[in-house]
């Protein structure tokens, strides 16, 4: 049976491949896959290792969102996001401190690379730039495409690091409800979705930590698809709530995927990669009780013992997720009681357990209660 999935999966993404090339060929002779872009996603690395993904597509003139876009505005910018015109086998050049390297394209347009600089990196700035180039393509350059991509490397003295996912955890989406969810992403944009009160303020307080230096990390592992990133991007950077890589998801099909759940699948590879890369770094997990974020936080606790230091859940009221997440923290504390599962409804809930534990300073409680009293008063 497995073997048959395999297959089947194999004809699938081989059925894909051939009907996306064929399309690039008819619009190319078309001429309408002009102008190109590069698309660089923020990622992390160590000062001897960087990871760098990004994806060349035409341009559609995707902008960021206004305070008065219209709701049309709001549709056609989406519908630009999904129907993406990716452009394979194109070269970009990738420059680091003078050395330069190269990459093609995968037929999804994708490019990614473990970069290894000659000369280790100087920890002077969480972020590091990387300069992009687009060299050659499989379509005329009539104009130069470059971009330039950010890579965070924690500094040594970091106390911790934050893994959090995005909908339903920090930005309210309805993803449990499928009508709610589709009508959130289509008609709303980075300045119409609303945070949950008070997370911005929480969030810097988790960057702060107790060394005051605000240099603790933050990922940002999600099932949204990388057709988003401009929009989530945005929406941190709208509501302060601090930058750190987006790690999305493919939304094309994939032999791995097809068969898995692929949002567990996803999500664990990623912590698991960000967990391997820092060895030397402990972490915060936060999450939402609508999908799985305990079920997979649950099992990088029993993977990586030691490695984490609290996980807070956001409840998002629906009585059978919620009875499921209250199992398995029971479960971890039957497993010895080293990492404690919190359930909250409220996120000062989390700052005062955060405070507690040491993570944050005890006056920032009061800084995130003010700032949900902010919101209330905004939301009214």
């Amino acid at each position: 049976m497995k073997n048959l999935k395999q297959t089947g999966a194999k004809a699938i993404l081989k059925a894909e491949e051939k009907l996306d090339m064929l399309t690039f060929k008819l619009k190319r002779k078309l001429g309408m896959m002009q102008p190109l872009q590069i698309v660089p996603y923020r990622s992390y690395g160590t000062p001897n290792r960087l990871y760098v993904k990004g994806r060349v597509l035409k341009d559609k003139g995707i902008r960021h969102s206004e305070e008065n876009d219209t709701l049309w505005e709001n549709i056609m910018n989406m519908y630009r996001r999904f129907e993406t015109d990716e452009v394979p086998n194109a070269r970009v050049q990738l420059c680091l401190n003078n050395q330069t390297h190269e990459i093609t394209t995968d037929t999804e347009g994708y490019f990614v690379l473990n970069l290894e600089p000659k000369i280790p990196l100087v920890l002077d700035d969480i972020w590091h730039e990387i300069e992009l180039k687009l060299i050659d393509a499989p379509v005329e350059l009539t104009e130069e495409v470059a971009a330039t991509a950010h890579v965070l490397v924690p500094p040594p003295d970091a106390e911790y690091g934050i893994i959090s996912d995005i909908d339903d955890t920090i930005m309210r989406t309805g993803a449990t409800s499928l009508l709610e969810s589709g009508r959130n992403i289509l008609l709303n944009n980075a300045h119409t979705r609303i945070p949950f009160h008070g997370v911005s303020q929480f969030y810097k307080s988790l960057q702060l930590g107790r060394n005051g230096k605000r240099n603790n990390p933050f990922f940002y592992v999600s099932s949204s698809p990388w057709n988003n990133y401009d929009l989530l991007y945005h929406f941190l950077e709208l509501n302060e709530i601090p930058q750190g890589p987006l790690l999305l998801r493919d939304f094309g099909i994939d032999e791995t995927k097809l068969g898995h759940s692929d949002h567990m699948s996803h999500k664990y590879k990623e912590i698991e990669n960000i967990l391997i890369t820092y060895p030397h770094l402990d972490f915060v997990l936060i999450g939402d009780s609508g999908q799985q974020d305990a079920a997979i936080y649950s099992e990088v606790v029993k993977k990586h013992p030691g490695r984490i230091m609290a996980i807070y859940i956001r409840d998002v009221n629906i009585e059978k997720h919620t009875r499921k997440v209250v199992g398995i923290a029971d479960e971890l504390k039957k497993g010895g009681g080293e990492v404690e599962m919190l359930l909250v409804k409220e996120t000062a809930e989390a700052a005062k357990h955060a405070a507690g534990k040491g993570f944050i300073f005890v006056e920032e409680v009061e800084e995130v209660q003010k700032e949900v009293e902010i919101d209330e008063a905004g939301d009214k």
